[in-house]
């Protein structure tokens, strides 16, 4: 009898204590250990963002926002749809991709319930040509190829009207202009907005069109230097910042604010601007 009250008090000690290891295992994935052996409560931020600068950008804000207990966790996306139907539906806390003609025409077509939490960075509109040195190389009855993303359209327009090559209607707001907008188009240029932006540096290495209008994040991730590879690009002055953005109301939440002061520090301002040499400009 003492053998089986011996082996069950030794059977309840062992559960006991596995209990309480369990439950400091518990205890500590709430948050890492400070110095003085406390918890260390931090916050989780999901942001969605392009390949290139976006991602590499977030990339090198991550130990930055460690040390003010935010893990940033970042996803990455091809494409410019999904990042916004991900920001709405919850799986992101904030998306960095975008420009703010883009997102006021997503807002508008999708009635999302967004803003601009803060501008970061331009990315120059560039155009590439195998064929061609200039802009004033382009034949009578060129090709250009565009994205047929429509929010992009007037900063292509604007820039061609400032390189000469066409002229837009009286006063159209630049940022709003579209193909219909032309009214003297002396080289008689053939536009086609018809293509996936990030199908646009592919259509380029084959040769296709006669210029082809790349957006720089695009033509980074391409292998591309905007601006050495192309015959003409964007003012750096542009209206299309490229913003974080997220829900209404979350612009408040401390972990947003504190991703976009990281993000517009000088800190990070200088590493934009080494990292890509003009190619992509961080924003004041």
């Amino acid at each position: 009898m003492k053998k089986v009250l011996s082996a069950l008090l030794l059977t309840v000690l062992v559960l006991a204590l596995a209990a309480c290891g369990t439950k400091d295992k518990e205890d500590g994935a709430s948050g890492s250990k400070n110095a003085d052996g406390g918890n260390k409560q931090t916050t989780k931020i999901v942001v969605g963002a392009s390949n290139t600068p976006h991602a590499v950008i977030l990339e090198k804000v991550k130990p930055l926002l460690k040390e003010k207990g935010i893990d940033l966790e970042i996803e990455t996306y091809q494409e410019y749809i999904l990042p916004n139907k991900d920001l709405e539906s919850g799986l992101l806390d904030a998306n960095y991709f975008q420009t703010i003609p883009y997102l006021e025409s997503q807002i508008a077509d999708f009635g999302y319930d967004f803003v601009n939490a803060g501008g970061i960075h331009i990315e120059p509109m560039g155009v590439y040509s195998k064929e061609y040195k200039s802009l004033d190389e382009l034949p009578d009855g060129a090709t250009v190829l565009m994205s047929n993303s429509v929010s992009d359209h007037g900063r292509v327009l604007e820039m061609l009207e400032e390189n000469g090559l066409i002229t837009l209607a009286e006063g159209v707001d630049k940022v709003k202009a579209e193909l219909t907008d032309i009214v003297d188009n002396p080289k008689n240029l053939k536009f086609e907005p018809d293509y996936e932006a990030a199908l646009l540096p592919t259509l380029y290495n084959n040769n296709e069109g006669d210029a082809v209008l790349i957006n720089s994040n695009y033509a980074i991730d391409a292998g591309l230097n905007p601006l050495e590879d192309s015959i003409a690009i964007e003012k750096t002055d542009s209206p299309y910042v490229n913003v974080i953005t997220v829900r209404s109301g979350d612009e408040n939440n401390e972990a947003i604010k504190a991703l976009v002061e990281v993000l517009t520090s000088e800190e990070i301002q200088e590493f934009i601007l080494n990292e890509w040499g003009g190619s992509v400009v961080p924003v004041n």
